[in-house]
């Protein structure tokens, strides 16, 4: 089908069909009569076919990506389970370069039959970085705005959001591969926090620290995300409410306002919105 076949195959300087396109190169072809623009849209919806249309994936190489996969997903399945036996899950990850936009006019309000008009220039104040934690079984969000993403950043994040729950027996935290996720500093704080040993010895290597953090005996836990499958961490979902409902259309007149801000709206998310989110994938691999 002329549809299915990639435009530079035929020597078209285009990367994608239009329906204008399809009409002409129909033209063009003995092989087919002339077809009007409703006709080759009716084609084309009759065999779900959107040439118009483009969504990306990452590609992960990583060979065990559907026991990684397997496991974060049965460990949300189990989150309430756990909770009720004293144990918790967090997703956890860092939401950077945050930036501090304000427009350089106002805007103009929403009227009967125009909706909100904004202007286009803006300045720059900067940015901050988010360091959040979602607890599965709860919905609730804890997190700390700061100018970078440093290890002693996260690690301060991982006390403090420890330090809100004191009744719970054993964390298990979520997390992707990010370098501040394994390192050494990571290492001293999770011994510090589970009140065990810390022996920097022992932990050189990066297979070293990730058996040591993900050591199931200990009082906090980390569960990584198979490589390039961080949007398995449901931290992920919640940072893309923040950034329609806060971010997005903001007006920032300094970085401490853009922190306020986000602050002010974990409080009423928390106060009115939070909620475990109903996880579905299993873990098997995705099929159309």
């Amino acid at each position: 089908m002329l549809a299915t076949t990639k435009p530079a195959e035929l020597g078209l300087p285009i990367s994608h069909w239009s329906l204008e396109d399809l009409a002409v190169q129909v033209l063009k072809d003995a092989h087919y009569r002339d077809m009007s623009r409703s006709t080759i849209n009716r084609i084309l919806n009759s065999n779900d076919l959107k040439p118009h249309r483009c969504t990306q994936w990452l590609h992960s190489d990583d060979p065990d990506f559907e026991t990684k996969a397997l496991h974060i997903a049965r460990l949300y399945l189990d989150a309430p389970r756990l909770y009720q036996q004293g144990e918790l899950v967090l997703c956890t990850d860092e939401k950077t370069s945050i930036q501090a936009l304000e427009r350089k006019h106002p805007g103009r309000p929403m009227i009967p039959g125009r909706p909100e008009r904004r202007e286009f220039e803006y300045i720059r104040h900067g940015t901050r970085c988010l360091i959040a934690s979602l607890a599965v079984a709860t919905g609730e969000i804890i997190g700390d705005v700061s100018a970078r993403r440093g290890s002693r950043d996260f690690c301060r994040h991982l006390r403090q959001t420890a330090a809100q729950f004191p009744e719970v027996q054993r964390f298990h935290w979520v997390m992707d591969n990010l370098n501040t996720h394994w390192n050494l500093s990571l290492c001293r704080c999770i011994a510090q926090i589970s009140g065990v040993k810390f022996e920097p010895k022992k932990l050189r290597t990066g297979a070293q620290r990730r058996a040591f953090l993900t050591d199931p005996e200990h009082k906090h836990v980390i569960h990584y995300t198979p490589k390039h499958g961080s949007w398995l961490n449901q931290i992920e979902i919640w940072f893309g409410v923040l950034e329609k409902r806060v971010i997005r259309r903001g007006n920032f007149v300094s970085k401490a306002d853009l922190t306020r801000r986000i602050l002010a709206y974990i409080a009423y998310y928390n106060e009115n919105l939070a909620h475990p989110y109903r996880w579905t994938y299993t873990g098997q691999p995705l099929a159309a």
